[in-house]
């Protein structure tokens, strides 16, 4: 006989989307459910136990409210957020996963200006967010730009000041290498340390009245206590009730009743608007306060171990994180040693090569010397030679010199001489035309005496005489007239002597001639030769 198995029916489920502040999950929920049901679920998903800070928010009727653990709820959609915020973010989140939703949830208000913060701060806490998630700075991979697409300061700051984008990044950069070694983990705590010290940092606020006549105030819970602020100012409050200081808490309605522990002080009641936002404010009134005691509580066995737990991975990380960096400056120092081998083997080959080049152009440079040597050589015994017949020409133009100036000096000396016999041939021309002159007269008065004294003596021979007028004449000096007187005689000497006289005249006149067509030949030789001495000073200055 074969026994059949009853099928087990299925429990009808439904689709639930949980929004983180970085991601959004889907989970099938069972129709019996309950709050606390999804809530461990969403906690068994994200690794985390430390529950008491967070709860699943989600919005009706334009209200944000927390879902209750033990109730169902009609919504499929919910925002996984921190309910409550510690006192001191460095000793109570644990996890690291805590640490990392409280980090994206706080700079999430930052950016959304719900946590008001400094500009100055405002950089501080974005050069953190980049060491988180980017890590070390290098300069070499984050380049100018690479933050253009992050969003890390709120608009606020971005109007306020008139900086541009790559200004801002400047300035966050700089911060940010300074935060070199730095884990993630590490970078987020540093960030949540800064913003636990912000005056509107894990403060939840509600409009509220004092009294009935509705006098407008806000009224806000955090980790420390109850605080009443003025509706413009958010920053300092008015009045402050410290959880150590409150006896109870009570709701009805829309009022609000706060005991001091002090039996004697005054109670406080404040008025809301509707009844489930007093509803909501005792809500974390009670989950405030009981944290609150529970910090100043012993720690239970299972918050210790959680801490003894973080402890150890605090320190397996700090060792991992030291061992990392010790291998990462090993490594960067292995790069750097091999950076610098290969620049030092770049700059050897570099140094190599400029060695043959420069062995080449020495080379080249040699040879070039070599024919510019054999070059020179030559230029020098051509200039040499040139030089030896430079000397040479110098020499023989001293010497063309020295005989220049003599022939020069004789030139002179010989025009003297030609003036002086020129001087002295005149005043010999002038002496000899003057005694031309005086023996023409003597010889015209010497022939006029003659005629006169040959008329006379025919005219005597013809009146003592007359019959010798037939004899024929002789001449004078015949010696065949031996019986001639004396007055014969002396005319026949005289006649004798100006013939005698004539032709010595006529003998010196050629003598004179002869002697001027000498003078000048001579006078064209000297003027020959003292041209020729000019053109030959001309062609030395030429070539000097």
């Amino acid at each position: 006989m074969s026994i059949r198995g009853l099928k087990k029916k299925q429990p009808k489920t439904f689709k639930v989307r949980i929004i983180t502040v970085d991601a959004e999950m889907e989970f099938s929920c069972e129709m019996k459910w309950k709050g606390k049901d999804l809530f461990d679920l969403v906690c068994r998903a994200l690794g985390l136990r430390e529950t008491w800070f967070f709860g699943l928010q989600y919005t009706i009727k334009g209200m944000c409210t927390w879902l209750k653990m033990d109730k169902k709820e009609d919504p499929i959609s919910f925002h996984f957020l921190a309910k409550f915020y510690p006192e001191k973010v460095e000793e109570e989140l644990l996890q690291e996963i805590t640490q990392h939703l409280f980090f994206l949830q706080v700079k999430k208000q930052i950016l959304d200006e719900e946590i008001y913060c400094s500009p100055e701060a405002t950089v501080l806490l974005a050069s953190y967010a980049v060491q988180a998630k980017y890590g070390d700075y290098d300069p070499n991979f984050h380049e100018p730009g690479f933050l253009a697409h992050d969003e890390l300061l709120p608009k606020r700051v971005l109007r306020q000041y008139q900086l541009t984008a790559e200004m801002w990044e400047e300035k966050i950069t700089a911060w940010y290498a300074e935060h070199r070694g730095i884990a993630r983990d590490e970078a987020e705590m540093n960030y949540l340390k800064i913003a636990q010290d912000l005056e509107m940092y894990g403060v939840n606020y509600f409009p509220i009245a004092q009294n009935k006549n509705h006098t407008d105030l806000l009224l806000g819970v955090d980790a420390k206590g109850i605080h009443i602020y003025s509706i413009n100012n958010r920053f300092s409050p008015n009045k402050s009730f410290e959880w150590s200081s409150i006896r109870n808490i009570s709701c009805s309605e829309k009022e609000l009743t706060i005991k001091p522990l002090d039996k004697k002080a005054e109670v406080f009641k404040f008025f809301s608007s509707q009844l489930k936002v007093n509803k909501l404010i005792f809500q974390l009134c009670i989950g405030n306060h009981d944290l609150f005691m529970r910090r100043r509580k012993v720690d239970s066995i299972e918050i210790q171990q959680m801490k003894a737990q973080a402890r150890e991975e605090k320190a397996r990380k700090k060792m991992e994180n030291q061992r990392l960096a010790r291998e990462k400056q090993l490594r960067e120092e292995a790069e750097r040693a091999k950076e610098e081998l290969e620049r030092r083997l770049f700059q050897l080959e570099d140094e190599a090569r400029q060695a043959n080049e420069a062995l080449l152009r020495s080379q080249e440079a040699a040879e070039l010397l070599a024919e510019k040597a054999q070059i020179a050589e030559e230029e020098a015994k051509l200039l040499a030679q040139n030089a030896a017949e430079a000397e040479q020409e110098r020499q023989r133009l001293e010497i063309t010199a020295l005989k220049s100036k003599e022939e020069k000096r004789l030139m002179e000396q010989k025009m003297r001489e030609a003036e002086l016999i020129a001087v002295k041939l005149v005043k010999e021309s002038d002496r000899r035309a003057k005694e031309a002159e005086h023996l023409k007269q003597d010889l015209h008065e010497a022939r006029e005496a003659e005629r006169k004294a040959k008329q006379k003596l025919l005219d005597i021979t013809r009146l003592n005489y007359p019959h010798m007028a037939k004899y024929p004449q002789y001449p004078p000096g015949d010696s065949r007239d031996a019986n001639f007187d004396k007055g014969s005689a002396k005319l026949d000497l005289k006649d004798i002597d100006l013939k005698r006289l004539s032709f010595e005249i006529e003998r010196e006149r050629l003598d004179y001639l002869e002697k001027s067509r000498k003078f000048e030949d001579r006078l064209k030789e000297l003027k020959s030769e003292i041209h020729a001495l000019k053109l030959e000073e001309k062609q030395a200055g030429l070539y000097s």
